[in-house]
């Protein structure tokens, strides 16, 4: 991608601030107070930092034309102590109602994992909303028919003696397995549990940050997700069967092009959580 970035050297106040917080040193200033220069202007990783960080908006970058660019008012900002009582009062609540999510408010969710921050500006997380009942069943389905199938091996007397060799962990998910699929023969879905609404967050198989990227992703769009007042947790039981089932077929299935790393069930919540619980004290290092 081929794109222009210089300095307007006459609206200029040489502040420095753009060199200063510019992460690949594209933009230079060698001397306080002193002309700012693009030597390297092929190397931008397309982050923004310098167009954010302009007080005079000097900074002309052919990425974020001056339209894209808009003041912030700080002043808005949660104070520590809300965003804290935020941390502290989201949870992975799976008692949802048959209400389904508002559009306009997964809109929000989906804008505000699409602003977590990604390894080298990469910006390669995609998504994909499921909100179709017959999608939504179809990937409780997969995850179970690949925990029957992983039970079927655990429990193959000729795999017994290696797996357990191999695998030990895997055999403390038994019960589970078989729970799961009982519960759902009944109708009480335990992957979903009801969910309305799926998100799915995906990236190119060629990313090696691609897990990273997805679960920052997940953890802004989970806040906002709070914030809204909307349900949601994190669907383990699915991502463990794309390690373990044939993930091409579910990728085929929803229309996924890359490699699934984290998603986010949700519903709106049949109540609220009135209380938040103290956890157990920060494991800190200080040297």
């Amino acid at each position: 991608m081929t794109f222009t970035l210089e300095i307007d050297a006459a609206t200029c106040i040489r502040c420095g601030k753009c060199a200063k917080v510019c992460p690949s040193q594209v933009i230079v200033q060698q001397e306080p107070g002193g002309p700012v220069s693009v030597p390297r202007p092929a190397d931008c990783i397309r982050c923004g930092h310098c167009a954010a960080v302009c007080p005079t908006a000097s900074v002309r970058h052919g990425l974020f034309p001056p339209e894209t660019v808009h003041p912030a008012d700080r002043t808005l900002l949660p104070s520590p102590e809300a965003l804290m009582l935020l941390c502290r009062t989201r949870r992975s609540n799976r008692a949802f109602s048959r209400k389904p999510v508002p559009h306009e408010k997964l809109l929000q969710i989906l804008e505000a994992a699409h602003r977590a921050p990604t390894a080298s500006n990469r910006q390669q997380v995609a998504f994909t909303l499921v909100t179709d009942p017959e999608k939504l069943r179809f990937v409780s389905r997969f995850t179970l028919d690949t925990f029957t199938a992983v039970a079927r091996k655990l429990e193959n007397p000729l795999l017994r003696p290696l797996l357990r060799r191999i695998a030990p962990d895997a055999y403390r998910y038994l019960p589970s397995f078989h729970r799961m699929q009982r519960e759902y023969e009944r109708g009480n879905d335990m992957i979903l549990r009801g969910a309305t609404a799926l998100i799915l967050i995906h990236t190119p198989r060629d990313n090696a940050f691609g897990t990273i990227d997805s679960n920052l992703a997940y953890q802004n769009g989970s806040l906002m997700a709070e914030a809204l007042g909307v349900s949601q947790f994190w669907t383990g039981f699915v991502y463990m069967a794309l390690r373990h089932g044939k993930a091409e077929r579910f990728r085929r299935e929803l229309g996924i092009d890359g490699i699934v790393h984290a998603g986010m069930a949700l519903g709106m919540p049949q109540f609220l959580y009135p209380n938040y619980i103290d956890r157990r004290p920060i494991d800190l290092q200080e040297e």
